[in-house]
């Protein structure tokens, strides 16, 4: 029996992180630029910048600003950290913020109550066109996609995002990367035989 191709592919953990608006970073910083730390995938890059997550008497600190601004100001965290915080963990597609929970940012110059917009983003595959043509994959698509190792875990749900500006990598929560035992980065693997969900 011929053993089956895997198709190989990077995998990065996404720690928690917020993204705003430039009114929001304004308000919270006092000013209109965030300051450069590093670059990211995804024509991202992380600030300097870090901000308080509180709910009633609840808080996460140092919670770190990825750039450049969107449109809508958004956190991204784990299920332990939506535990910690007291609110319902929600899982969705980034953007997609409509009833999500509450919550309130404080930085060093102000604070800003969102009325909606934390999730917990749900694994995903960033793939720019061309590569989305060579795994046959397409934007919205769900997939599995498995990760080897002493911790071997095969994760479904995994949305694909296409867009012209991304480039292959599965990004997975804290909570997901200790799961399968990984820390920063990785690889996973799209059998042609689980890669459906």
């Amino acid at each position: 029996m011929k053993e089956e191709k895997l198709v190989s592919i990077p995998v990065e953990i996404s720690a928690r992180h917020i993204h705003l608006t430039q009114k929001h970073f304004e308000i919270l910083f006092g000013k209109k630029e965030p300051t450069f730390y590093r670059k990211l995938g995804q024509s991202q890059f992380a600030c300097q910048e870090k901000v308080c997550l509180k709910n009633k008497d609840k808080e996460i600190r140092n919670v770190r600003l990825v750039a450049p601004f969107r449109k809508k100001s958004q956190v991204e965290i784990s299920i332990t950290d939506a535990f910690k915080l007291g609110i319902k963990p929600v899982i969705r597609v980034s953007g997609d913020l409509k009833g999500t929970p509450s919550i309130t940012l404080i930085g060093p110059r102000g604070k800003v109550k969102l009325k909606e917009g934390v999730i917990v983003a749900q694994r995903h595959l960033h793939l720019n066109e061309g590569e989305a043509k060579k795994l046959s994959l397409k934007n919205g698509e769900i997939i599995s996609v498995l990760i080897k190792g002493k911790r071997a875990v095969i994760f479904g749900g995994v949305v694909v995002r296409v867009n012209e500006k991304f480039n292959c990598c599965l990004h997975l929560d804290t909570d997901e990367g200790n799961a399968c035992g990984i820390t920063k980065k990785g690889r996973g693997f799209l059998p042609r035989t689980i890669r459906k969900s």
